[in-house]
């Protein structure tokens, strides 16, 4: 089996699995208790905020443990509108966001928002000069996506943030989730307000993320109860999958020198490989593309059928975001790049992760034209 969908999801590294199991079986105090095992808990709990806040290089106060990437981006998107609707209500995000982000924005719509999607260009890149052209007196929140799920395609953050730093009463919210431990980026020289990580995406746990809200910053909570998170997210405290993140966080970024570039040079590889079958276009962006993700189009042959015939070979893929696939609706990335319908719903992602192998390439490659060619032959045969 090659598994490729790992923009998806990823495999948890099996120490992760082994901590997550330590900390639920022994140490499954409730971290607001009073008594000792109370306070077991809530020593782990502030040991992992802290690490994770080293490894993001942030203060521990300033890092909020949520379930995941959906709740994250929820959480800075409504939790800062309604926060400051009092200063405006014009907020502005991208037309290449993932459905976490796009859809926040949909629902503040009813609520009375007004919302600039800004376009991408025809390589899935937004411009800096074109978010400014966006703004107005009223607008308090900007958001944009790192590193696009779809394409890769690697958005100029820093320039943004540097953008906006004549602007300090705007908030910007980085959808960091592809791009923690692939791409780095720095979250206080590139003047980020809010950044949203989650766990599965490298090889953490499934229901764990983390949102770093820059200290100081207020944000209405999405929910109500016993004040816990610094009284954002109520509720008692995952205290495995907090300590879990922990450790796949560290274990992803001790690894991340080596492993990036092997995983570079495989998706390059794929890349320029693929771009020589007939009918194939390579939709990634050949620079400034996170190394994991490669997306591509087949003239003539429907993504799904291209999916299902890889997986007899033991590939296994994605058809746009593994979050809307199910939807069977075409990739809402490429056609704002300006790609017709049938390209759009055309297109699958390979992605990658430290855990595939160059040795791979060939036969995915190989594989592809193959599955490719058997299709088009059924239509033939067909007509």
């Amino acid at each position: 089996m090659i598994y490729l969908d790992n923009s998806a999801t990823t495999p948890p590294y099996q120490e992760v699995i082994e901590s997550f199991s330590k900390v639920a079986s022994r140490y499954y105090g409730n971290p607001s208790s009073l008594h000792q095992f109370g306070m077991e808990a809530e020593n782990l709990l502030t040991r992992a905020r802290r690490q994770v806040a080293d490894l993001l290089e942030v203060q521990p106060k300033e890092v909020v443990f949520t379930s995941g990437g959906t709740e994250g981006n929820n959480l800075a998107i409504k939790g800062a509108a309604f926060q400051y609707q009092t200063r405006g209500k014009h907020i502005i995000t991208t037309s290449i966001e993932h459905d976490a982000v796009h859809e926040p924005f949909k629902q503040l719509e009813q609520f009375g928002f007004d919302v600039t999607y800004v376009p991408s260009d025809r390589n899935g890149f937004v411009h800096a000069k074109d978010i400014e052209s966006a703004m107005r007196e009223d607008t308090i929140l900007i958001s944009v996506i790192h590193v696009n799920n779809e394409i890769g395609s690697i958005q100029p953050i820093e320039e943004i943030g540097n953008m906006l730093r004549k602007y300090p009463k705007v908030l910007f919210h980085v959808d960091h989730v592809q791009g923690v431990g692939k791409v780095p980026l720095n979250i206080k020289g590139s003047n980020i307000h809010l950044c949203t990580i989650s766990g599965h995406k490298f090889h953490g746990l499934k229901g764990t993320g983390a949102l770093y809200i820059r200290e100081g910053l207020i944000l209405s909570p999405l929910l109500s109860g016993g004040a816990q998170e610094f009284q954002l997210r109520s509720g008692t405290e995952n205290v495995a999958g907090a300590v879990s993140l922990a450790k796949a966080l560290r274990m992803t970024m001790d690894q991340y020198e080596v492993n990036v570039h092997r995983m570079s040079g495989i998706k390059e590889k794929l890349m320029e490989e693929l771009a020589k079958g007939e009918g194939i276009t390579v939709n990634t962006p050949a620079s400034q593309s996170a190394p994991h993700i490669v997306n591509l189009t087949v003239k003539g042959v429907k993504a799904e059928v291209l999916l299902h015939s890889l997986e007899e070979k033991g590939i296994f893929v994605s058809t746009t975001s593994a979050c809307s696939s199910k939807k069977k609706q075409p990739s809402k990335t490429l056609l704002a790049m300006g790609r017709s319908e049938e390209e759009a719903n055309g297109a699958i992602r390979l992605s990658l992760s430290y855990l595939n192998i160059n040795d791979d390439v060939d036969y995915i490659v190989q594989s592809i034209f193959a599955a490719i060619e058997q299709l088009k032959e059924v239509m033939r045969d067909s007509k």
